[in-house]
């Protein structure tokens, strides 16, 4: 019994066992559990069911007891020995159960307003269009209007009000030489917004403001034109389209205000306006009680423009 109290004394605790059975022993504490369980239930046998049989039937004792005998130095030798590997079945997934591969994400799509002439030819001057949401509805036709005229770019992104003219013009100039740029900021700079930032707030509400008050407008576009006027290009102003009534966020009017300002500030530095918020007022409507254009009416804003860049070419 001493033997067996030893063997015991090294049997792994159940909550032992589940921290480790994962691990790198884990298959060898499994076996240790189930040599001392079994230890155990054979001494716990020995003990309160052959003891009081001892007496009636000793022969039948003796040939337990040598069998016990003869299965305990297994029992010994795999608690001894860490090296031995137990037989482990390994549930393999069925056909059902196969993963299944995962589809590929289809390819997030361009604005084809955003995407650089195709084959631009390096013996055509390069024209560059900053502008907000206008532009880009009359980029695509813009660029089949000057095709074979010049190279027509834009930054990939709506460039919103003057504020974030000033923050990015570097990066939308970048390092290409340019013979026209062409600049709009305006609607998004009269937009009323509203005392926690929201879009478009109304008008009427005390809380509300533009988003770029006049006197900070004029200032924004002082700064843009003299940066722009560095890289030698020759500079347009594009005016700013009409508030239609009914469109959210804006009042009917401002842009006639903030195009009297802009046209002030670009002519200190000799740089020319096209004209677009007349030409558009009195041709091109836009959507109803909403500054956009159907794309038929952005082809038309587009002739316009491309005729005051060619005029510059």
């Amino acid at each position: 019994m001493t033997e067996l109290t030893r063997v015991n004394s090294g049997e792994p605790s159940q909550k032992n066992l589940k921290s480790t059975h994962m691990g790198r022993y884990g298959s060898i504490n499994l076996i240790r559990l189930r040599v001392n369980q079994t230890v155990r239930s054979i001494e716990n046998f020995f003990t309160l069911k052959l003891r009081p049989l001892m007496k009636k039937n000793p022969t039948m004792i003796l040939t337990i007891t040598l069998a016990f005998i003869s299965v305990l130095p297994v029992a010994l030798s795999a608690q001894k020995n860490p090296e031995l590997k137990p037989r482990i079945s390994v549930r393999r997934p069925g056909k059902s159960e196969t993963a299944k591969p995962m589809p590929d994400k289809p390819a997030r799509k361009i604005n084809p307003s955003y995407q650089n002439p195709e084959n631009p030819d390096p013996n055509l001057p390069n024209v560059l269009v900053i502008g907000d949401s206008i532009s880009i509805g009359y980029m695509v036709p813009l660029r089949a209007e000057l095709q074979g005229t010049a190279n027509v770019y834009r930054p990939q992104t709506n460039c919103g009000p003057s504020s974030k003219g000033l923050e990015e013009i570097d990066q939308w100039l970048g390092d290409r030489k340019w013979s026209v740029i062409q600049i709009n900021h305006g609607l998004h700079d009269l937009k009323y917004m509203g005392p926690q930032g929201q879009n478009l707030a109304d008008p009427k509400n005390e809380s509300s403001h533009q988003q770029i008050p006049p006197d900070q407008y004029a200032a924004n576009l002082d700064t843009l034109a003299k940066r722009l006027k560095r890289t030698g290009a020759k500079v347009i102003w594009c005016e700013t389209t009409p508030v239609p009534n009914g469109a959210a966020g804006r009042v009917v009017g401002d842009s006639a205000k903030y195009n009297a300002i802009a046209k002030k500030v670009m002519s200190t530095h000799g740089i020319k306006t096209n004209g677009l918020f007349d030409f558009a007022s009195k041709n091109v409507p836009t959507r109803e009680a909403n500054v956009h254009y159907t794309p038929e009416n952005s082809t038309k804003l587009a002739k316009f423009v491309a005729d005051s860049i060619r005029k510059e070419l």
